[in-house]
């Protein structure tokens, strides 16, 4: 990008965002009239000027520039009866869930609507597991959205059926870019860092997902070991959703992503503070702040007196706005699976298309005639026939439908 088009799509963006040049300008640490001379083109940018007022007008940014998500949810109740659960923590209508016989971490069976999974054994010490990963918790989302829940409802309801955390995923999503990760990597190795684990990994795209994946795959940064209780982990989330999705790096809304993992008694733990305050920036800000801090080294000082990090300290809360629990809520469709096809699928159809009218076959016609759909198939179309509030289960009883 030249420096004229960089220039007007600066301006563009700060009358988007409602800044003023004086905003910005306090923020960079110049002068209104400095910054009017960039603006009108008076005066040269340079490749650092250019990445520290983007960085400075996306702290701005009034659609919040950091939020925190609940990206992964896993709790086992003391029950053999998935139904009862499905029906009263959940919520949802049993029939529009899909069973089948077998299950992870050990259990017989399980009921899935989408990514939401409710695994069950006649084990009473096994009881009833709960999973939602990331795309789980955004499909529960919607559901709370329709049940006008929040996740701190959904937790209580959780805890009062005595449900036993077994892992909680906090994220922070940053659409600013101000968690700069290989810069983050740098300053640990460097020891420009005070942190209470033992144990950090460095990874790149290459070490991180082998070769048969594009290399750039973006950098990561854990701090703490995986295999215990609470670990963090940075990484450029830009990247794997590039990756993952077939798009351009610009066209991926979150630039970096901060998660706090936890297992066990300190999930639970999380949850009662969560619980006790309402308030997830406190919580997990809490925890990172006794955890990790990243410094601005000066040799002249005793390390325990260094400054903290400007970025890290804005990070964390100095002169930003507060951030909050979010949703983003996305009820379970056929979109998935079509995307899947357009980005998968499409071209294979269309050689085979044309490879037909070529040689004047039959190939492809075969293929979807000879092809029967899978339970999960008919399952999908049944669903598509219902709506988000249909799939939500009140007391009012209601025909068996056979399926149990």
């Amino acid at each position: 990008m030249n420096d004229k088009n960089f220039l007007e799509e600066l301006k563009q963006k700060r009358d988007e965002y409602g800044v003023t040049q004086i905003q910005i300008a306090t923020a960079c640490g110049i002068t209104r009239e400095y910054y009017n001379r960039i603006e009108n083109g008076k005066l040269p940018l340079t490749d650092e000027l250019k990445e520290r007022l983007t960085s400075e007008l996306e702290r701005l940014n009034p659609q919040e520039p950091l939020f925190i998500l609940i990206d992964y949810f896993r709790v086992r109740f003391p029950t053999t009866d998935a139904l009862s659960v499905i029906k009263n923590v959940l919520k949802l209508n049993p029939k529009h869930m899909l069973r089948e016989d077998y299950g992870k971490y050990g259990y017989e069976s399980q009921y899935y609507i989408g990514d939401i999974f409710v695994m069950c054994s006649a084990n009473e010490q096994l009881g009833v597991l709960l999973e939602l990963k990331g795309r789980g918790c955004r499909q529960m989302e919607a559901y709370l959205l329709a049940q006008e829940r929040s996740w701190y409802d959904f937790m209580m309801d959780c805890m009062t059926a005595d449900g036993k955390m077994k892992r909680l995923d906090l994220a922070i999503n940053d659409r600013a870019g101000i968690l700069d990760i290989p810069r983050l990597k740098a300053k640990y190795k460097a020891g420009e860092c005070i942190s209470l684990f033992r144990n950090q990994k460095g990874y790149d795209g290459t070490e991180k997902c082998g070769s048969d994946v594009p290399k750039n795959t973006g950098e990561t940064l854990y701090l703490g070991s995986t295999s215990s209780e609470l670990y963090m982990c940075a990484y450029q989330k830009n990247y794997e959703q590039a990756v993952k999705k077939g798009i351009e790096l610009e066209e991926c809304e979150i630039k970096n992503r901060f998660e706090i993992r936890m297992k066990n008694e300190r999930a639970y733990y999380v949850v009662v503070d969560l619980l006790t305050y309402y308030d997830a920036e406190h919580t997990a800000f809490s925890i990172i702040n006794h955890y990790v801090r990243f410094l601005k080294r000066d040799d002249t000082l005793p390390k325990r007196s260094w400054e903290l990090d400007e970025d890290w300290e804005w990070f964390i809360g100095k002169n930003r706005e507060k951030i909050r629990l979010t949703t983003q809520p996305e009820p379970y469709t056929l979109e998935r699976a079509l995307n899947w096809v357009q980005r998968q699928v499409a071209p294979t159809i269309k050689m085979l298309q044309e490879l037909d009218k070529q040689n004047n076959t039959t190939i492809l016609k075969d293929m979807i005639n000879n092809t029967e759909l899978k339970k999960k198939h008919k399952h999908l179309l049944e669903l598509e026939k219902s709506n988000i509030e249909d799939r939500i289960y009140t007391d009012i009883s209601q025909e068996d439908d056979g399926i149990f």
